[in-house]
């Protein structure tokens, strides 16, 4: 499998604080990789400098063989990286079609392309109904969609996915499964930041954990279930004994 995404040492230090130390992995072409961790383990932070929110205070990134470090958001994006957000920034004021829009014009030249790609986006995601909703009105596992949608607008290869599934009933949680499975099967490479361990199980071809900004485990979602370090980071000692 070739490799779309590889961070190669990342390390990120605020002040004296080590946010990330080290950290090295790859993402495959069509893969969807879960990234997991305690809170505060850096799992964000890491999201924060794929995209270029921050510069790595050490290491580099590399998307599609290309070095990104240091680069802005914008040009991330456009090369082909897309992300949605632990907390969720629709624009409020804007209708669930002109959010849609609104991304799509990164790679559409006239309004009416635009319009055409949000609407199949809405098709796909299942917002085609809601398409004139003001976005502020919509519930919560609507607009986590909404979030996906936009990002999806870009044409990205690959998705940063943040706790999509954070605050969503049971119902929600298997439809936002099956939307990721089938965004997947569209081609679109996957790195997922998710707290429900069922989910990352479910959905992902490896597993990649963190633990005060450090790498502490990588493989299957089965070997790093049984992982004395990573039950000793989510449980503590006690659990490993």
């Amino acid at each position: 499998m070739r490799p779309l995404l590889e961070l190669k040492g990342v390390s990120k230090f605020f002040g004296g604080l080590a946010a990330l130390v080290d950290v090295s992995f790859t993402v495959n072409e069509g893969e969807v990789v879960g990234l997991i961790g305690p809170n505060g383990a850096g799992k964000t932070t890491l999201f924060n400098v794929i995209n270029g929110f921050y510069k790595p205070s050490k290491g580099e990134v590399y998307f599609d063989g290309k070095r990104i470090s240091g680069l802005r958001p914008h040009r991330i994006c456009r090369l082909g990286v897309a992300r949605t957000f632990q907390v969720v920034k629709p624009l409020q004021r804007l209708t669930v079609i002109d959010n849609v829009m609104a991304s799509a014009f990164l790679r559409s030249p006239s309004r009416q392309e635009a319009l055409e790609r949000a609407e199949k986006i809405l098709h796909f995601v299942g917002l085609y109904e809601d398409r004139e909703t003001v976005s502020k009105n919509l519930p919560l596992g609507k607009r986590k969609k909404l979030e996906i949608a936009r990002a999806l607008a870009t044409e990205p290869k690959l998705l940063l996915l943040d706790e999509s599934f954070a605050g969503l009933n049971p119902k929600e949680q298997a439809e936002m499964i099956e939307t990721i499975k089938k965004i997947n099967r569209e081609g679109v490479t996957i790195l997922i930041i998710e707290h429900h361990m069922r989910v990352i199980m479910s959905i992902s071809n490896r597993v990649v954990v963190l633990n005060y900004g450090e790498k502490i485990a990588e493989g299957s979602p089965q070997e790093v279930a049984s992982s004395p370090e990573v039950i000793k980071a989510y449980l503590g000692e006690t659990a490993v004994a």
